[in-house]
């Protein structure tokens, strides 16, 4: 089983072991790390792009379980260098984490965020109420996330019994595999873009800007 050293790690290369390279379709190839710093798809996040040794890694599927890497040619077995492309990580790093502050500022109002797409142009968080929930517009959940950034909490990482949980300052832990900024304040700008409360669910549309 890889090592998702991304977990707890922020480091964008390292050097790692290559266990197995198979062919895969289309002159690709399907590699398994002994541990790597690639995020998958998943959990409404892109999944990272970089390079292992001299391959480009062109997508990340999950298998069984298993991180499997799709590259654009064979890599040896044995040690490799591999590397994030930091531009992108850092662009997804700041979109999930607005929508995690996002659902922050929802549940001051009795909304629980359950699910989200956060890619670039789609940045979208759904809420199911708690109890009661108010009504809310964009300039409240705005000034919700806007409060979070300035306040710029120091990110949490714990482990739970296996479980991965992401805070930030005291906010609440929540179980999360994605990767998220050091401090809120790293986010930047977030500009709420619509919200609209359809058949008992909230929707709050959302970009990441500067």
């Amino acid at each position: 089983m890889t090592e998702r050293t991304y977990y707890f790690s922020d480091l964008l290369e390292m050097d790692t072991e290559v266990v197995r390279c198979e062919a895969h379709e289309d002159g690709q190839f399907r590699v398994q790390l002994a541990a790597t710093l690639f995020h998958p798809q998943g959990g409404g996040q892109p999944a990272d792009k970089g390079t292992i040794g001299d391959a480009n890694v062109l997508q990340l599927i999950q298998d069984e379980g298993e991180l499997i890497h799709i590259t654009d040619r064979e890599v040896a077995l044995g040690c490799v260098h591999i590397q994030i492309d930091a531009a992108l990580r850092k662009l997804h790093t700041r979109y999930h984490s607005a929508g995690h502050l996002i659902a922050y500022a929802g549940e001051k109002f009795g909304w629980l965020g359950y699910k989200g797409d956060h890619r670039p142009g789609n940045g979208r968080i759904v809420f199911k109420p708690q109890g009661e929930p108010q009504a809310v517009d964009e300039a409240i959940i705005a000034e919700g996330v806007d409060a979070l950034v300035a306040q710029d909490l120091a990110r949490v990482l714990q482990d739970d019994a296996g479980r991965r949980m992401v805070s930030w300052g005291d906010l609440t832990p929540y179980a999360c595999g994605g990767t998220h900024v050091q401090r809120t304040g790293d986010v930047g700008d977030i500009v709420i873009t619509r919200v609209k409360e359809k058949k008992g669910e909230l929707s709050v549309q959302y970009e990441v800007r500067n």
